[in-house]
């Protein structure tokens, strides 16, 4: 009786959970709603009175806002990818792990697991990651979310406002997300700012329409200033190839610690969230390389290229020098490029 009725208590408390977690989610759609409906009607039909100027500010934000809200929709309703069978414990494999008591044995027993799996990075002790509660040996750059309660493929962070976990199917939408708020913020900025003033100064009467276009400039910029901080963190993310959980937490691979393991390059940087055809970069159609289980690496790129072998390593020295106290020197052993 007791034990049903704690299941009943917990099963109440999850779903009370995921009510609440789409509050950030409704919170920005009202927003978004009222400010629609304050530069549509209040400014674009009410306050301007030039028939032209009408027209162009329709169609230019008509224009951002579809692209503001296809790439929102894609980025809450776009399912976090997680690993495929191959990287699960088979049964046997499982029972053979829980039933084992000795942890020198089942890390050995993970290490000959990994042997078959394209997977080069450990955790900090130098084992192969595991996550105990999926049952699986974590792919590159895969992390447990907590509150998906599920391994997610080369996971960014878990976003409140789009309640999902951003990783590798939808952080290119996540990005273009980001960068259509900042543009419509800086759009609607923009042009209410003159009748901003034309208000302030009382050139224009106080009617109705002077409260929505007030506060229509007070929380664009207000949300332009925050949108355009973790945007420009963002960016400088994809311009060295590293996801927010890498940017606090180096990743460990078999030769040791690298913060810029998986550094390619600005270009083939980029490539790697909005894949190599240009012309899909602006619009939300998933275009990202792979299949979110194996990455191309530095050492597999400089093996290949050994000019930039001979160039990245002064730009690392900088880069460590602003990091860190004191220079580091973090070592380029060839046991990772034959593991590869």
């Amino acid at each position: 009786m007791r034990r049903g009725w704690k299941m009943a208590l917990s099963g109440g408390l999850r779903c009370c959970r995921r009510v609440l977690s789409w509050v950030p989610v409704l919170v920005i759609v009202l927003v978004v709603l009222w400010s629609y409906y304050a530069y549509v009607f209040e400014l674009c039909l009410v306050t301007v009175l030039s028939p032209a100027e009408k027209v162009i500010y329709l169609i230019l934000y008509h224009a951002i806002f579809v692209f503001f809200a296809w790439t929102y929709w894609k980025s809450i309703f776009t399912l976090p990818q997680q690993p495929n069978q191959k990287f699960h414990l088979s049964y046997t494999d499982k029972e053979r792990y829980e039933n084992e008591e000795r942890p020198e044995v089942q890390k050995q027993m993970l290490f000959d697991m990994a042997k078959k799996l394209p997977v080069y990075t450990r955790t900090g002790s130098g084992a192969v990651r595991f996550c105990d509660r999926c049952h699986l040996i974590k792919p590159d750059r895969c992390h447990h979310c907590s509150v998906c309660a599920m391994c997610v493929l080369k996971m960014d962070h878990h976003c409140p406002w789009v309640n999902n976990c951003i990783g590798f199917s939808n952080y290119k939408f996540f990005l273009q997300f980001l960068a259509y708020s900042v543009l419509y913020c800086l759009y609607i900025a923009t042009t209410v700012f003159s009748y901003f003033i034309k208000y302030w100064r009382g050139e224009l009467p106080s009617v109705r329409s002077k409260f929505h276009v007030l506060f229509l400039l007070f929380v664009a910029c207000m949300f332009f200033v925050s949108l355009v901080i973790l945007f420009g963190y963002h960016c400088w993310l994809v311009s060295r190839n590293k996801t927010t959980l890498e940017a606090f937490c180096t990743p460990v691979f078999t030769s040791g610690p690298e913060k810029n393991g998986f550094n390619l390059g600005f270009i083939k940087n980029i490539q790697q969230v909005f894949g190599d055809n240009k012309k899909f970069w602006l619009i939300p159609i998933g275009s990202s390389p792979g299949d979110g289980h194996s990455f191309p690496m530095r050492s597999m790129n400089e093996s290949q290229n050994p000019l930039l072998a001979n160039e990245e390593p002064w730009e690392d020295n900088e880069d460590d020098s602003q990091d860190y106290p004191g220079p580091v020197s973090l070592p380029r052993s060839p046991v990772l490029q034959k593991s590869i």
